[in-house]
């Protein structure tokens, strides 16, 4: 196993909804939302967390390769949620045992396999953290836009047909524009084939799900941007189906 190269992808993530990334900070302010999103310490700009891009991206990828079903056929492997595991390699046969060490070899393994660790090598993808982009802020400085929206949302009572449970939501507004970049390394030359069939097919899968909470109801739409002519002509040449 030697190390080929390193494939970059840059470019914009477009948010075509609002999005909620939650900070964890479960402490409510005086005059504060409920549920903040996510934003850097020191300037207090929101940002797209690389984790949760890898998460969102493997989970779709879980579903996509019939991950999931594989899991949930046995009691053990229901705990695990779906996820592909080494010890669900182990376990499973055909194209899905295929398509669980694939994804393990592009995002990692927890486990303590050395075995399976030395025979898929070390994690291929790398997401970087996503800060806003310099010409949004410039646009949003000069339009005097937030980087924030509040928006709140309430239960219905069916019955009384009156709203119940008022809360309030940080979103960052559709518009916004966030700077991404992917690294992948490539190991040998089946990893030519994981970087299209599972990191791009990855992309376009969040680009038709969501990405954050909320995304069934209408939070988190993205638009992926991207500045190499080559893999923005992949990408929107890939069909998921059919």
């Amino acid at each position: 196993m030697k190390l080929k190269e390193i494939k970059t992808i840059k470019g914009k993530i477009i948010l075509r909804t609002g999005l909620h990334i939650g900070s964890g900070n479960m402490e409510m302010q005086i005059g504060g939302t409920d549920n903040p999103v996510i934003k850097h310490p020191h300037t207090q700009e929101p940002y797209i967390p690389g984790s949760s891009l890898k998460g969102k991206i493997r989970s779709l990828l879980e579903y996509y390769y019939g991950v999931v079903a594989e899991s949930a056929k046995t009691e053990d492997y229901k705990k695990s949620g779906g996820l592909a595991s080494c010890e669900l390699y182990r376990r499973a046969n055909g194209d899905v045992k295929k398509h669980i060490k694939n994804i393990l070899k592009v995002f990692g393994s927890a486990a303590s396999d050395e075995e399976l660790l030395v025979e898929f090598g070390p994690t291929r993808v790398s997401f970087s953290d996503c800060s806003l982009s310099e010409d949004f802020k410039k646009e949003a400085e000069e339009k005097q836009w937030s980087y924030i929206e509040v928006k709140s949302e309430n239960r219905i009572n069916r019955i009384t047909g009156t709203a119940k449970d008022p809360r309030f939501i940080e979103r960052v507004p559709a518009g916004a524009k966030f700077d991404f970049e992917v690294y992948f390394k490539i190991l040998d030359d089946e990893d030519e084939e994981l970087f299209e069939n599972y990191l791009l097919t990855g992309l376009k899968l969040l680009e038709m799900d969501s990405l954050g909470g909320s995304g069934s109801r209408g939070y988190g739409k993205i638009e992926f941007q991207f500045y190499d002519k080559q893999i923005r002509e992949k990408f929107n040449s890939l069909k998921l189906w059919g």
